[in-house]
């Protein structure tokens, strides 16, 4: 009772720093406003849920003047073409990561680097705060609702990995610049198609897979590989965000458009939690497949870190080729791990849990 009264102050606390007060509705505006919100993710997941709950809640606190219809599991647009389909209109709203779209948002992309980002909260409040900061101009056609980051992807394995030298040769399942992370650590990386890794682990084709706690359960990974290696340490998560086609923004009454604002402060720090929970969830399910969890020692972690160090100055030596200074990439990064050690200072302060990160963002931490 005590922990979830904790966390229900610190929600309040940081959803404080998001919100404004929202207007009353003006029913001088007669005319329904029909929203498409399009999700690549299937029906049951909570990242779809919520999703959907965000749109239940703009018609309601809209007094019915937005009437919005929900598309789940890419039955609209799915991960590769939504980005696009925002731009141009197909869908008002919608759900994606920046690596369905590799190169268009290069930017960006720097927020899945081995960063150290210890858990999903963490790095949604990392993300936010670099977007605020940077402005990305890749985000100049649309207008973000929320940004954030999923859990570090770690080591699900089919053989326990307990050290670097483990990683040698090991076919993993990590396309893009978690390939990259992959390589420098001495795995070999593979770009097979998410629903297709569950079968290639099961038949040994790869023998591992980059991805966070919860695909454990999601993509029931806990069946087939039986190992997770916490390397949180060189946390790398994909940079998720909620976007919204320009137009359809500009085209909202002043009031409806404060809504709108309003809303994304609150359902930011609502994935925020999620991405916690699903972890937490993951674990759990593991738990009952008889999954095995390696902690690396704070020896072996900065052995890690140090391995993908070259990760970093390759994607500074890449953005130098598109036109960026170093010293102002080199910033973007210092900003980012920063941010990381603030977030997780507080994460520790409001007691909010998570199954990553040092022993005092984990739920035994609050056990009194």
């Amino acid at each position: 009772m005590m922990q979830r009264r904790t966390l229900a102050i610190a929600t309040a606390t940081i959803c404080s720093a998001f919100l404004l007060t929202a207007p009353g509705v003006e029913r001088a505006y007669a005319a329904d406003i029909n929203l498409k919100i399009a999700n690549f993710f299937p029906p049951p997941a909570k990242q779809s849920k919520i999703l959907q709950e965000f749109g239940t809640e703009l018609e309601q606190r809209s007094g019915g003047r937005i009437k919005v219809q929900y598309f789940a599991g890419g039955s609209l647009l799915g991960g590769p073409a939504m980005f696009k389909g925002i731009e141009s209109g197909i869908a008002d709203i919608g759900y994606t990561h920046v690596y369905y779209t590799p190169g268009r948002m290069p930017v960006s992309e720097g927020m899945g680097l081995p960063l150290g980002v210890p858990t999903g909260w963490v790095g949604a409040h990392m993300a936010y705060d670099f977007y605020n900061k940077f402005k990305p101009k890749e985000f100049a056609g649309v207008k973000v609702l929320a940004i954030h980051a999923n859990g570090p992807s770690m080591v699900i394995s089919k053989r326990p990995v307990t050290k670097l030298e483990d990683m040698k040769g090991l076919t993993i399942r990590a396309p893009g610049l978690p390939g990259l992370i992959v390589k420098a650590l001495g795995g070999t990386p593979t770009p097979t198609p998410m629903m297709e890794v569950y079968d290639s682990l099961a038949k040994g084709v790869n023998e591992a897979v980059w991805g966070p706690y919860e695909t454990l359960k999601t993509f029931r990974f806990g069946e087939v590989a039986k190992n997770v290696t916490l390397n949180w340490q060189i946390g790398a998560a994909f940079p998720f965000f909620l976007a919204m086609n320009r137009r359809s923004y500009d085209k909202l009454p002043p009031d409806l458009k404060s809504l709108v604002d309003v809303m994304s402060g609150e359902f930011q720090e609502r994935y925020a939690l999620m991405w916690n929970e699903i972890d937490l969830e993951g674990k759990a399910y593991g738990n009952t497949k008889n999954v095995k969890y390696i902690e690396l020692s704070e020896q072996e972690g900065a052995r890690w870190q140090k391995a993908v160090e070259p990760v970093f100055d390759e994607y500074v030596k890449s953005m130098v080729g598109k036109g960026h200074k170093e010293a102002e990439v080199r910033g973007w990064i210092a900003y980012m791990k920063e941010r990381i050690k603030y977030w997780t200072a507080k994460q520790m302060e409001y007691h909010v849990p998570s199954p990553t990160g040092p022993m005092g963002v984990r739920p035994e931490a609050y056990v009194k």
